[in-house]
């Protein structure tokens, strides 16, 4: 059982600026949920941040809201959190691969988000999973969002927005028009 092996943990990150996050949590399992909020809180607060919290439907959902707080919002990183528990069916495996890969890319764009989605086969491991005095994986994941947001500012500012970006000089141009965007 994994309670017994010892893991190596970084140190909590100091910030120089406040930090805040927002945690995204489905609540399908509330007392798990619960447990992976509190630990997630008890993180962000020990290293000096704010936080603010929003529940979802369920785990396929929380990209989404992570996905417009990262458009329209101020947050420096995300927690995302819930239980998915292996049920009869290929649900599990679905919901369970949609959500980690939607995370997963939004990472890989940018976004500093730690992942405390707790993928289990029954509601046991997810008890021990969830409990601060066993694996708190909900401040593990508020652990990992810190990380990452002290790596942001360490190589430099934040940039909101996805996709093409042109190079230095380049203009843009309307396809096929040869001219530039708001020109008539």
């Amino acid at each position: 059982m994994a309670v017994s092996e010892t893991h190596h943990v970084l140190a909590r990150p100091v910030f120089d600026a406040p930090v805040k996050l927002l945690i995204v949590v489905a609540p399908y399992y509330k007392d798990i949920a619960d447990k992976l909020v509190a630990g997630a809180r008890a993180e962000i607060e020990a290293a000096g941040g704010a936080w603010d919290l929003v529940e979802v439907p369920g785990a396929l959902e929380v990209p989404t809201a992570i996905a417009i707080a990262e458009r329209l919002s101020n947050f420096d990183g995300y927690v995302a959190l819930g239980c998915v528990i292996r049920g009869e069916t290929t649900h599990y495996e679905t919901v369970c691969n949609d959500s980690s890969r939607a995370l997963q890319l939004m990472g890989l764009q940018g976004a500093c988000i730690g992942n405390g989605i707790l993928t289990v086969e029954n509601r046991e491991q997810a008890v021990v999973r969830a409990d601060a005095d066993g694996q708190n994986k909900g401040g593990g994941a508020a652990a990992a969002a810190l990380h990452l947001i002290a790596l942001t500012r360490r190589w430099g500012t934040a940039r909101k927005g996805v996709g093409f970006r042109p190079g230095v000089g380049e203009e843009i141009r309307l396809a096929g028009t040869g001219k530039e965007p708001g020109t008539a």
